[in-house]
C-alpha cells in the first residue's frame, strides 16, 4: 500500500552536528551509510560521547563527506564552524575551538563504513517522521514554525493521506523505500531536551518539550531497523508491506 514518498533523507557524519540532506544514500545493516560514523568524546567523564546536552552549540556546526563513498574508507568528513571556517573534523584547530566553548577535553573516534554500533546512533538503526506528524505538533504548540530538524531523523516522509503520528500504528510492521530498502519500524522515540534546541542558532525554548510530553507522552517519531539493505533516494515511494 502506498502511504507517500521520500521527502527528505538526512545523514550525520559526526554525531550531534548538523546532518547533511542528500538525495540518495545506501542503507547499511547499521542504517544510513556513514550516519555517526565520527564523534567526539567528553574526555571528562570517562570516555562519554559530546552531545547536544553538553554543548548546545553543536548544532551549529555542519558535517559533511566530501569524496566518493567507499565501503573500505569514507570519504574526507568536512565541518563549517558556526562562523562559516571550514577543516577537516579532526583538525587540531577545530578541537581546540570546541575545547574551549564547551570548557572539556575532547578526544575524537571513528567506526568502519561497515559497522557503526548501537551506541553512537542511538536507540536503534534509523528514526524517521512524517510531515503530518510535524505540522500537527506545530499547531498544538502555537508558537513557532517546528523545524523537522530539531528531532534528528534520517527519513522525513511526506503522507499520501495526511493523518498526524499514524506512524506510530505501524510499530511492528514494515515498509518499503524504492525498489529495495526494507525497514521495520519497532518503536516510539522518546524525546529528551535536544528538540528544545533550534538548529539555526542553538537558543533553547523548553516549551517545545513540555507541549509533547503533554500532549504526546513524550513520543515523537518512531525507529526503525533494517530488515533488507540497497539505495534509497529523495522522492521514492514508501510503501506498508505487512
Amino acid at each position: 500500500m502506498l502511504i507517500g514518498h521520500m521527502k527528505e533523507i538526512v545523514r550525520h557524519p559526526v554525531k550531534s552536528f548538523s546532518g547533511e540532506s542528500v538525495q540518495k544514500s545506501k542503507i547499511m545493516g547499521y542504517g544510513l551509510y556513514g550516519d555517526r560514523s565520527h564523534a567526539y568524546l567528553d574526555e571528562s567523564k570517562k570516555e562519554d560521547f559530546l552531545t547536544i546536552t553538553k554543548f548546545p552549540e553543536m548544532v551549529r556546526y555542519k558535517a559533511r563527506f566530501v569524496g566518493e563513498e567507499l565501503m573500505e574508507e569514507y570519504p574526507k568528513v568536512e565541518v563549517m564552524t558556526p562562523e562559516g571556517k571550514v577543516f577537516g573534523w579532526e583538525d587540531a584547530e577545530l578541537i581546540k575551538e570546541m575545547e574551549n566553548k564547551s570548557n572539556r577535553k575532547i578526544a575524537t573516534i571513528e567506526y568502519t563504513p561497515s559497522h557503526v554500533p548501537i551506541g553512537p546512533i542511538a536507540v536503534e538503526h534509523i528514526q524517521l517522521v512524517t510531515d503530518a506528524s510535524v505540522d500537527n505538533l506545530e499547531e498544538m504548540w502555537g508558537k513557532d514554525e517546528v523545524d523537522f530538524r530539531r528531532f534528528r531523523p534520517n527519513l522525513f516522509i511526506s503522507l499520501k493521506e495526511k493523518i498526524p503520528f499514524i506512524e506510530e500504528e505501524w510499530i511492528g510492521r514494515r515498509i518499503k523505500i524504492g525498489s529495495e530498502v526494507e525497514i521495520q519500524l519497532v518503536g516510539h522515540c522518546k524525546r529528551c531536551m535536544i528538540i528544545t534546541v533550534n538548529p539555526d542558532n542553538a537558543e533553547r525554548d523548553s516549551s517545545l518539550h513540555k507541549t509533547v510530553i503533554k500532549e504526546r507522552k513524550n513520543n515523537f517519531g518512531v525507529y526503525a531497523s533494517v530488515i533488507n539493505t540497497g539505495d534509497i533516494h529523495v522522492d521514492d515511494e514508501v510503501h506498508l508491506v505487512d
